[in-house]
């Protein structure tokens, strides 16, 4: 159980971590959602090549429909979160990576499961936004579909 000053300072912390993530620029969040995806999706999508990257690239344009089909306010904080992970220093401090672009799978998927298992709330629903995100924009395509055994939604006549 924390105390009332523990749950303050946790509250402090975390709104001081977001803000330092709102200070970044705009970014293109697709390097980031690539890594994410790559690292949640390891032995579905292929292990590499063109399939692999063609696969990624799908993923990360099905995860930016998911955002968008959210209500604007979910969608700002979807935005926050992805400032926090592409600011350099609020990334390494709360993700333990550096540049996406060359974070391995076994350092992203790391840096998800501590957030999975992390005492933080702040932290916990990140991951669980990032899971739920990655897991709508691959399965929510009709050519993930046939792997999982989905026939399609039913034909109405």
């Amino acid at each position: 159980m924390m105390t009332r000053g523990e749950l303050l300072k946790a509250g402090a912390g975390g709104t001081l971590l977001l803000a330092l993530g709102g200070c970044a620029a705009p970014a293109d969040r697709g390097s980031a959602i690539r890594a994410i995806a790559a690292a949640i999706l390891d032995g579905v999508v292929p292990a590499s090549g063109p399939a692999r990257d063609a696969a990624l690239a799908r993923a990360v344009q099905g995860v930016d429909v998911a955002i968008a089909g959210l209500p604007p306010a979910v969608q700002g904080e979807v935005s926050q979160l992805f400032g926090l992970l592409e600011f350099p220093l609020t990334r390494r401090f709360v993700a333990g990576v550096g540049p996406w672009e060359r974070a391995s799978v076994p350092e992203v998927a790391a840096f998800l499961e501590r957030w999975r298992t992390s005492n933080a709330t702040l932290l916990r629903s990140g991951y669980q936004a990032l899971h739920q995100l990655v897991y709508a924009g691959w399965y929510g395509a009709n050519d993930a579909w046939p792997a999982i055994g989905y026939p399609g939604p039913p034909r109405i006549a």
